[in-house]
């Protein structure tokens, strides 16, 4: 590779850091752990732009047990020279000011993670400080920031081999802007593993000196994408081997891996230049209109499809597929609810190109493989005009009016926006929901019991369900594609979805068993969004002199017995147990409540997840009881 100049020049700025701390919401997404283990995946982001130019080989983060977290890598190392437009050191230029990066300009990233190059200085600013070390020409260059601000100028500190190079950043969240500051191992050490799949040259160590014993990880998947495919596909039974494809066309390089299972769901997750495009975009809209359309012209030469049938349709033909799409874009564009839609339509005309070339090639050479695709394509067709028939069932009863439903009180406001529907587990619970809530805005619906386990269930029990038809009509957005393919999110009759059970292990089931509907049958819901968790309180302290207080879980009432003493103690088993008072003042109240938004931080976790602990096969969910029983809390 010829090498690049890359200097004080490289770094360009498009705007002063400002704001940030106010409103840190904008610029990593919430103040929640997810928020904050956001701060690393800026860092990490960084360090993997420099692999992608062509330079870094090993990334290693360590969560620290003084609280903080480590990222180091072997790349280039940031500029230290002076940067022609600030004044100031490159780097200080990176970590201080917003919107400055390597990904702009000659000699900066031609391919990039990030949208702008904000990462660094914004896990600055929510920093209680920072401290970055860099060695580039063999020397060894620091700097400490506190919560944004410049400790002292860069300092040269050391010597080092001319071609020891690299940057080490070291951080604490500031308690003063995040809920939480406990970094949150098991997504970050997925998220890594998702970068390394996505990086085949790539090495990533992960170490966590929290723990009595320290967890040292190494991540390193040589097949890549190949590898993430059955990796997913674990435990399941697989049809063929991954079908892999990669080609660079028009300076858009696109990689595909794709293979079905003997199961009834689709798995497909997109990437653009390694992030991760929760809400999709053009290049799976290309690689999918391209597939239905190679389907069918194979079916109809191969004469399983008749003159007289009509096409497999896109649902029909990936129902068993897991695929992984992954784009590298020089200027990639995004919309969407949470800017996670690849919205290039260059992307979508080479998705479509390659895939077309590639599955075309593949198919051509691997006849039996194509006959086992096409017969899945088949049994889903069958199964899809059973689903057809059982909604056509559903939908041709008396029409639903949105008052007319006998469980659900609704609310007055017909603004979806201001608009909540609470979830509510049991007739005594909805009751006296029914009556604290604010009837202009909050609607209550009742449910009895545990609903159906949808991970279980065919489709048409599932539509057959009584509490499950219910909801259905009350949201009144229809169900998601590959189950009648008529969810349209922009009818949502309500903005906020809000499961609210008891604070016990049969609460925790019935709400899982929602959650898993909601994933199944309406994803699009969560990644809206629109999901979230009433949290109750477990306990009402009440002291001899002064108000009383909430405690929402164990770990608050332990603060609070160091703080108290001569207190009564109230245990709420159940919702049920409030009156209207209490429900409205913890749980309803929009002042005073705790809500938790129900997120699907990682798109192979949850899917996983949901499937093992859902679904009927034993033994996986059995080891997953076991490893992870001590961090049960028990309701005795």
């Amino acid at each position: 590779m010829a090498k690049q100049t890359y200097d004080a020049s490289s770094i360009s700025i498009l705007e002063g850091l400002e704001a940030v701390r106010k409103r840190p919401g904008m610029y990593i997404g919430s103040v929640s752990t997810k928020g904050l283990n956001h701060l690393i995946y800026e860092i990490v982001d960084n360090s993997v732009d420099e692999h992608l130019a062509g330079y870094c080989t090993e990334i290693t983060v360590t969560l620290e047990k003084d609280g903080t977290a480590t990222i180091q890598d072997n790349g280039r190392g940031i500029p230290v020279g002076i940067q022609e437009k600030a004044g100031i050191p490159a780097v200080q230029v990176v970590f201080t000011i917003l919107h400055a990066g390597g990904k702009f300009g000659d000699g900066g990233y031609k391919i990039s993670g990030g949208l702008h190059g904000v990462g660094a200085s914004v896990v600055n600013a929510l920093s209680r400080w920072l401290e970055v070390v860099v060695k580039v020409d063999g020397k060894i260059y620091k700097q400490r920031y506190e919560r944004g601000k410049v400790m002292y100028d860069l300092q040269e500190i050391g010597t080092c081999r001319k071609n020891d190079t690299g940057t080490f950043v070291q951080f604490l969240p500031d308690d003063e802007i995040f809920e939480k500051t406990y970094f949150k191992a098991d997504a970050i050490k997925s998220r890594l593993h998702e970068t390394a799949y996505l990086n085949p040259g790539l090495t990533i160590h992960f170490i966590n000196k929290r723990l009595t014993e320290e967890e040292d990880i190494v991540f390193h998947e040589p097949d890549g994408i190949a590898a993430y495919v059955k990796d997913l596909n674990e435990g399941k039974p697989t049809l063929h081997d991954v079908i892999y494809f990669t080609k660079k066309v028009d300076g858009i390089e696109l990689e595909g891996a794709v293979q079905f299972t003997d199961e009834f769901q689709e798995n497909i997750l997109g990437f653009c230049n390694n992030i991760y495009t929760q809400e999709g975009g053009t290049h799976i809209t290309g690689f999918k209109s391209k597939y239905t359309m190679i389907i069918n012209q194979y079916a109809r030469e191969l004469g399983i499809l008749k003159e007289k049938d009509t096409n497999f349709t896109g649902s029909d033909v990936r129902n068993g597929m897991t695929a992984i799409i992954a784009i590298k874009h020089p200027e990639p564009r995004f919309e969407g609810q949470t800017k996670t839609k690849l919205d290039n339509p260059d992307a979508g005309k080479v998705a479509a190109e390659i895939t077309g070339e590639a599955l075309t090639l593949y198919f051509d050479k691997n006849l039996e493989t194509l006959k086992t695709v096409i017969s899945c394509a088949e049994k889903s067709a069958k199964i899809r005009r059973a689903e057809e028939k059982a909604k056509t069932n559903l939908l041709t009863k008396p029409k639903f009016s949105i008052d007319s439903n006998g469980k659900l009180a609704n609310c007055e406001s017909r603004k979806p926006e201001e608009c909540e529907v609470f979830i509510v587990e049991g007739d005594s619970a909805g009751g006296s929901a029914k009556t604290a809530r604010n009837r202009r805005t909050q609607a209550i619906l009742p449910i009895r019991g545990k609903i159906l386990n949808v991970e279980k269930a065919t489709v048409d029990k599932v539509l057959a369900n009584a509490e499950i038809k219910t909801m259905i009509n009350t949201f009144g957005c229809g169900f998601s594609e590959g189950y009648g393919n008529d969810f349209d999110i922009n009818k949502l009759r309500y903005h906020k979805i809000i499961i609210m059970t008891d604070a016990d292990v049969d609460g925790a089931h019935i709400a899982t068993l929602l959650l898993t509907f909601f994933y199944r049958f309406m994803p699009e819901l969560i990644t809206h969004g629109h999901v979230y968790l009433a949290t109750p309180p477990l306990y009402k302290a009440v002291p001899k002199k002064g108000e009383g207080e909430y405690l929402y879980d164990d770990k608050a009432l332990e603060k609070y017995r160091k703080t108290h003493s001569g207190f009564t103690l109230q245990r709420y088993k159940g919702l049920g147990e409030m009156d209207a008072e209490q429900l409205w003042e913890t749980t309803l109240n929009p002042e005073t409540r705790v809500l938790k938004l129900v997120e699907i931080e990682d798109a192979k976790m949850a899917s996983q997840v949901t499937s093992m602990l859902m679904g009927s096969d034993v033994p996986p969910r059995r080891a997953f009881i076991y490893e992870h029983a001590t961090d049960a809390e028990l309701d005795v």
